[in-house]
């Protein structure tokens, strides 16, 4: 099991590939409000918000009280609950959206860097273990890390952390179903990726019944992530799907919290993802 120090390590590594991604931008660099495959959101956007919910950790580990009232109110706002800190990188040049963010990451970092693994966080639905809590801040720096790498037309090293995103892939499996107002169906799924080194990482859901062969999902770690966290359409990746549950949970595959997301359209080949 992956210890909070390893866990909080390879989360500064995950911050600091995509830091190094934006760092040559300059403050004014148009660059900053190029689109990306995620509707009406630009690459400011995209570090505004790991910017905003570094810090919403943050307080939500060292001021739980004032995270309290503070998630109360974003629950109870009409409208698109994102709008406001998307707002506020706005009105910052690129420097200072990346001022907010290191400082926002770093005292998030700090917070937990003492915190009891067993312990639980409070946010913005049920509380979560801080060791779920940090691999879900990893799994979301990586996710819109790809979006800017997309926006960018720069390709990114896959890595061995990407097996804490393909667990919280696997783990979220009955989530996908819930926002839907679905459940999850019965059965076995088997799950054999192949990580960015070459070895096996293999999971295993459910259980056979009536003798029924087991579902399978197989290929390169990096494509099931870019399915789970709906990075990427099913058809343009390599994964293998066989049997109708493995499909069906393909369909619907959503590693991050929130409402159902929209998915990605298969890409136009002529233009890159979208």
């Amino acid at each position: 099991m992956t210890t909070l120090p390893e866990l909080l390590a390879d989360l500064e590594d995950e911050f600091a590939d995509l830091r190094q991604l934006v760092a040559p931008l300059g403050a004014d660099a148009p660059e900053w409000d190029r689109a990306t495959p995620a509707e009406g959101w630009a690459v400011r956007d995209q570090i505004s918000h790991l910017a905003f919910f570094d810090d919403a950790g943050r307080m939500a580990m060292v001021e739980p009280e004032v995270f309290a009232k503070a998630a109360e109110l974003a629950m109870a706002q009409t409208g698109d609950p994102m709008q406001e800190h998307l707002v506020k990188g706005r009105a910052m040049d690129g420097h200072e959206l990346l001022a907010w963010w290191d400082q926002a990451h770093r005292g998030m970092v700090e917070a937990f860097a003492g915190a009891d693994p067993a312990a639980r966080v409070p946010w913005y639905g049920p509380p979560m273990g801080v060791l779920s809590f940090i691999s879900a801040r990893l799994m979301e720096t990586w996710a819109h890390g790809q979006d800017v790498a997309d926006a960018l037309g720069r390709s990114r090293q896959p890595s061995t952390r990407l097996r804490h995103v393909a667990h919280l892939g696997v783990r979220a499996r009955t989530f996908s179903y819930l926002v839907r107002g679905r459940e999850a169906p019965p059965g076995r799924i088997d799950v054999h990726l192949v990580a960015p080194t070459g070895e096996p990482w293999q999971w295993q859901i459910g259980a056979s019944e009536d003798g029924e062969p087991a579902s399978v999902v197989r290929g390169p770690a990096l494509d099931f992530c870019l399915v789970v966290t709906q990075r990427r359409n099913l058809a343009d990746t390599a994964l293998e799907v066989e049997g109708d549950s493995a499909r069906e949970w393909m369909s619907v595959a959503q590693a991050f919290a929130g409402p159902p997301g929209p998915g990605r359209p298969p890409m136009d080949r002529t233009s890159g993802p979208t």
